[in-house]
């Protein structure tokens, strides 16, 4: 029985490839296609998801490097939001809580999805496991155990799964320009709370995507070319404080400046492979997906992670990437002056969740929205982790916290609620309650405004 769950949950839903291959598998056999477009639909699905993990395998490596360098060459020491180290420490002791767990916030996220009307399916496995994770360790350190920590981590897991590709939906609806493919990411308050102050600083600010050059820098409209200009020196200014003796043991050794010029480029052609397996992922899951839509759960939509959007508005993620990356540095330098931890930037977080939240912002309020909301975000998402500590600290977790927004938000609210904070419980709730409907009412008024316009004419 024990080697059968352990098949389920790790060799099928722990592997994302698989699980999505499946899904849309089963939905294409729900449309009654033909046996050779059932396989080819389902070995599609898997080869775009894929590809578009190998690209972000590139751009997780690359990027290490440079956290490493960067908090080596500027002698940068706190807390790291490393998710994986606590998922590691928690397994130890609480492995198959953690995968029930998981298996209800799936289950829970199937039912809530087909008897009401958020019609989404959450199918970024990776988030799924961290949210299983601190939802079982926050239930465990309060003194639940057996059948009430799984149902309780996972049911509110399950309900989140599903509330927070609805609240970044009406976004993600502009951005796309359809209605086909949601957020599933767990990091989605901090898109929200970008995209609440992109409206109020944005308004007339161009498009990140309209960026008008000179004739001799017409070259950079090219979003690759433009990408390694901007990343070359995010990789060769903190390669010089780091070092030759340091990189040298990445280096191989090359060269350290030649080695970190590479890995830029090396990070470019990581998100010229994620992008294309973007494109190849979409092209094949959203038609095989409607046949889960039409039969199991009826008009139901695939909540897909972070890059799925990334194709849209390629330069807002680099402005989005930046100006996070300011934010949680000016964060690090803030927050412990008023007696909180100090967080180390963490540029993996910066690039995919900063790189999504400058789509929102630039949706929401061009290119200002981008940058004036991304500093925002990135001083957002250092302070979530940075209150956070404490609780974790009581837990036995030293020197870690996690990282997306969604799933400390998840730990925080879980443990004031069993230490009877309803306080916080109330205002943390009320303060994601009022962005969002602040962000929807500005998206209702702008499409009232244009029909307006467009009747005018």
């Amino acid at each position: 029985m024990n080697t059968f769950f352990e098949f389920i949950v790790k060799d099928l839903l722990g592997q994302a490839s698989i699980l999505i291959a499946c899904i849309a598998m089963l939905g294409l056999i729900l449309q009654k296609k033909p046996t050779g477009k059932v396989i080819e639909g389902t070995f599609k699905t898997m080869l775009g998801f894929l590809v578009m993990m190998a690209g972000i395998n590139i751009v997780v490596d690359t990027l290490t490097y440079l956290n490493n360098i960067f908090t080596t060459g500027f002698g940068m020491t706190g807390y790291i939001t490393d998710v994986a180290a606590i998922a590691g420490i928690a397994n130890q002791t609480l492995g198959t809580e953690v995968a029930l767990t998981l298996m209800v916030i799936f289950a829970t996220n199937i039912v809530i999805a087909r008897f009401t009307p958020w019609k989404y399916i959450f199918l970024t496995g990776q988030a799924l496991l961290w949210m299983s994770t601190i939802g079982a360790v926050i239930c465990y350190k309060a003194g639940l155990s057996g059948a009430t920590l799984v149902l309780t981590g996972g049911i509110f897991g399950g309900i989140l799964a599903v509330a927070m590709p609805a609240i970044a939906q009406p976004v993600v609806r502009k951005i796309t320009g359809s209605d086909n493919v949601a957020l599933g990411h767990f990091c989605t308050i901090g898109y929200m709370v970008q995209a609440a102050v992109a409206k109020v600083v944005g308004k007339g600010s161009k498009s990140t995507e309209e960026i008008e050059l000179p004739k001799a820098f017409a070259f950079l409209s090219d979003t690759y070319l433009s990408m390694a200009v901007v990343m070359v020196p995010m990789f060769l200014i903190p390669a010089i404080a780091a070092g030759p003796e340091y990189i040298a043991q990445y280096s191989g050794g090359m060269n350290y400046l030649m080695y970190s010029f590479m890995q830029a480029i090396v990070f470019t052609a990581g998100v010229f492979v994620l992008y294309s397996g973007v494109r190849l992922l979409l092209q094949e899951l959203v038609p095989a997906f409607q046949g889960i839509a039409m039969r199991l759960v009826p008009n139901a939509k695939p909540a897909l992670d972070c890059p799925v959007l990334f194709p849209y508005a390629p330069n807002a993620v680099i402005l989005g990437f930046l100006s996070t990356t300011v934010g949680s540095v000016i964060g690090m330098l803030l927050f412990p002056m008023f007696g909180l931890a100090m967080i180390l930037p963490g540029l993996l977080t910066n690039f995919f969740a900063g790189g999504t939240a400058g789509i929102f912002g630039n949706a929401m309020g061009g290119r200002r929205g981008a940058v004036i909301g991304g500093v925002v975000h990135g001083l957002f998402i250092t302070f979530l982790p940075a209150i956070l500590i404490p609780l974790l600290e009581t837990y036995g977790f030293v020197g870690v916290t996690f990282s997306d927004s969604d799933v400390i938000a998840s730990g925080l609210l879980l443990g004031h609620a069993f230490n009877g904070n309803w306080l916080f419980v109330a205002s943390f709730v009320g303060f994601a309650a009022a962005i969002t409907w602040y962000v929807n009412k500005s998206l209702k008024t702008e499409k009232s405004e244009q029909a307006e316009l467009n009747n005018a004419a």
